[in-house]
């Protein structure tokens, strides 16, 4: 697990550097944290794509509530974990996709 307990962040490449090696992580709903760590119980996302714990408030209830609930995890049903940890590692974060719509829209403009 890492903990990402930012107060701001633009961006954030701990928690993506994590989830690539199978960190679970456990962040504050904040900026680029909030927009490619998926909560385990209470996102809206497809199951296959929750990929950590999140929380809202930045104080110390708020920290030890996420990291209790991912501790707990981890320690009573490692096979849910683990699921987590595939999802962070499966995650594509890279410019290959970005990078081809870019590439499908000059090629679009170009044949114009």
């Amino acid at each position: 697990m890492v903990a990402v307990p930012s107060l701001f962040e633009p961006c954030g490449l701990s928690q993506l550097i994590a989830m690539r090696y199978g960190a679970v992580p456990i962040v504050r709903a904040v900026g680029g944290l909030a927009d490619t760590v998926f909560d385990r119980e209470f996102s809206g996302r497809a199951l296959v794509e929750r990929n950590g714990f999140v929380f809202k408030h930045a104080n110390a209830a708020g920290l030890e509530s996420a990291m209790a609930r991912a501790i707990g995890l981890w320690h009573h049903y490692p096979g849910q974990f683990r699921d987590l940890m595939v999802n962070g590692m499966r995650a594509d974060y890279s410019w290959n996709r970005p990078g081809q719509d870019y590439v499908n829209v000059f090629e679009y403009i170009r044949h114009k």
